[in-house]
């Protein structure tokens, strides 16, 4: 897979991320499940609600019904001269054609809440409407109303919707429960059918929401975006301010952006003006000490003059680290192709040491991107390809490539003698030039260690496979 490719993807997963992750710390993905979240659990509670008024609209006309045959049931009831209760003609056919589904019974309370039946419809045949063990209390205390109830079990293993209702009648003592009862299998069987296809039109419903709110989202957060993309881009050199046009409410974030990187701009250049006047100021009165010292002989010229150079030394190290850390600070936004680097300094060292017969292998994709100055990465290449150069016998390898996002990895490598491992932490001390880093060595890595470093990154040694020695430098990459 090409580096564009998995730059692609993993922008791609990035994007993805962004709208579809978990919540975090994201104000995009939290809007988004926030809304989603209020958006289904209010449509799943608006479905729960209509599926039950539905089913109570249905079983309020049930019971009107029941109350309708309660009321002529009661109307038919009679006193026998021996106080019995005597139902006389009921119109109502499907009360009288067995097992078909509408059904009445006249029972009388008993002791212990039991109920003694004293008619039934020729639909019941012999079976009894079912009836929980306190329903004569509850009629007693609420006499005279209608107390409604579901039955699983009916005459033909049915479900049933029951109505009863506590009554006195003229010339009985004992009061009557007079039951009504109906198949209800139609009502639950278009309940069903309601909560289905109310489900699915909330869902439905949901889902266009959702999309509503994803949309709400990315259209009202693009600005943010926007300039995040555009911070990114001078981060990584596309461009050195940030110049869209955004909302009123954003605008001031943009307009502080620009002044923010104006600020620190201005910040490195005085900087690096007040170190280099420093630097200067006291170069001069060093080289006048050391100019008198040179022309006495004895003890202290000698260690004034030795003194006088470890200043000097210091002074330069100093002012070398300072406009690296400088260059690195600046160079926010500033975009180096390897490639051109890498090129431009093999096709020079080849014809330094043409005699020697040199070959500099190097090898980079040509989106590869330092993020950085120019001048620091020809320096940082050109003292690393110099030093192997001078010290292999023929070959000199160099490879350069991404790492991870925003970082990338070069190898110097050589065929020559090697650096024993226990002088590789000596060789990136601090030092002048490259020939004094080390003495006896010949390398110079204290200028690459201290510029990598300024950079944020970080030099290691070890042993190369060519037989000579390797560097590995690591170094921020500019994306895209």
């Amino acid at each position: 897979m090409s580096g564009a490719d998995s730059a692609e993807r993993s922008s791609a997963r990035r994007e993805w991320g962004r709208w579809f992750g978990r919540p975090g710390r994201s104000l995009t993905r939290r809007l988004i499940w926030l809304a989603a979240a209020w958006i289904l659990v209010g449509l799943a509670a608006a479905a729960v609600v209509l599926t039950a008024v539905f089913q109570e609209s249905a079983l309020r006309r049930l019971g009107n019904t029941l109350s309708d045959t309660i009321d002529e049931t009661v109307v038919a009831s009679v006193i026998t001269p021996e106080r019995e209760v005597f139902v006389g003609e009921i119109r109502d056919a499907r009360t009288q054609r067995l097992l078909s589904g509408k059904y009445w019974m006249v029972a009388e309370p008993g002791p212990q809440g039991a109920l003694h039946v004293l008619a039934r419809s020729a639909s019941l045949a012999n079976a009894d409407l079912e009836y929980a063990p306190d329903l004569a209390d509850r009629l007693r205390s609420a006499f005279g109303q209608t107390i409604s109830y579901n039955a699983e079990d009916g005459p033909k293993g049915e479900p049933l919707r029951i109505a009863a209702s506590m009554k006195q009648l003229p010339g009985r003592q004992q009061p009557v429960v007079f039951f009504a009862g109906i198949d209800r299998s139609d009502v639950d069987a278009d309940t069903r059918q309601f909560a289905t296809v109310t489900w699915i039109a909330m869902l439905l419903l949901g889902a266009g929401l959702v999309a509503a709110v994803f949309i709400q989202v990315r259209v009202g957060l693009r600005p943010l975006f926007d300039l995040g993309d555009e911070i990114s881009n001078v981060r990584q050199g596309r461009s050195h301010r940030v110049e869209g046009d955004y909302p009123l409410e954003i605008q001031p974030l943009a307009e502080q952006v620009n002044r923010l990187l104006a600020h620190n701009q201005e910040t490195v250049e005085r900087q690096r003006t007040h170190v280099g006047n420093l630097a200067h100021a006291l170069k001069t009165p060093l080289a006048v000490m050391l100019a008198e010292a040179g022309t006495q002989e004895g003890v202290l010229p000698d260690m004034v003059r030795k003194q006088t150079k470890v200043m000097q030394d210091q002074v330069d190290h100093h002012l070398r680290r300072a406009r690296a850390a400088a260059r690195a600070a600046h160079g926010l936004g500033e975009r180096t192709d390897v490639s051109e680097v890498l090129d431009e300094m093999a096709v020079m060292l080849e014809r330094v040491f043409e005699q020697k017969g040199v070959e500099i292998d190097w090898r980079a994709p040509d989106d590869l991107a330092f993020l950085g100055e120019r001048q620091d990465l020809q320096e940082i290449f050109g003292n690393l390809l110099e030093n192997a150069a001078k010290w292999c016998r023929r070959r000199v390898r160099v490879s350069a490539g991404p790492s991870m996002p925003g970082q990338m990895i070069a190898v110097v490598e050589d065929d020559g003698p090697g650096l024993p491992a226990d002088q590789r932490d000596t060789a990136l001390k601090r030092g002048t030039r490259m020939d004094e880093a080390t003495p006896g060595t010949g390398l110079g890595l204290s200028i690459v260690d201290e510029l990598t470093r300024a950079y944020g990154g970080r030099v290691t040694l070890s042993d190369s496979s060519l037989g000579g020695l390797k560097v590995v430098l690591e170094l921020p990459a500019a994306e895209g």
